[in-house]
């Protein structure tokens, strides 16, 4: 997926998903983009796309802390679970790619989990 296609899933997911408050893009060219779904004041999603380079990264951060992600490095895939946010999960369910709709999906359950909003 481009720039262009994320930044197409965003606007869709904040039109979807009835938690997110606001979207805020935050850089944007036409190889990259780096946007955040915010939840709430301290609790958001963060995207970042960069086609140039095949990375994407999207993290959940709750007061200023990362407590889940998922990374695409050169067209490979990682996890940062929820139980070790530091850990780079490479296990074959990490390695499984992510669009945002499915990420999103998984912090809904991250959320509900912690008890958050």
């Amino acid at each position: 997926m481009n720039v262009n296609e994320w930044l197409r899933m965003l606007y869709q997911a904040t039109d979807d998903r009835v938690y997110i408050s606001r979207l805020e893009i935050l850089e944007q060219s036409a190889s990259l983009i780096k946007a955040r779904l915010y939840i709430s004041h301290d609790l958001f999603v963060q995207i970042y796309r960069n086609d140039r380079f095949d990375t994407t990264n999207m993290v959940l951060v709750y007061s200023n802390k990362r407590i889940y992600a998922r990374d695409q490095l050169n067209g490979v895939w990682h996890r940062h679970p929820m139980s070790d946010p530091d850990l780079h999960d490479k296990s074959s369910a990490g390695q499984q790619p992510t669009d945002l709709a499915q990420f999103l999906d998984e912090v809904e359950a991250v959320l509900a989990t912690m008890n958050l909003p």
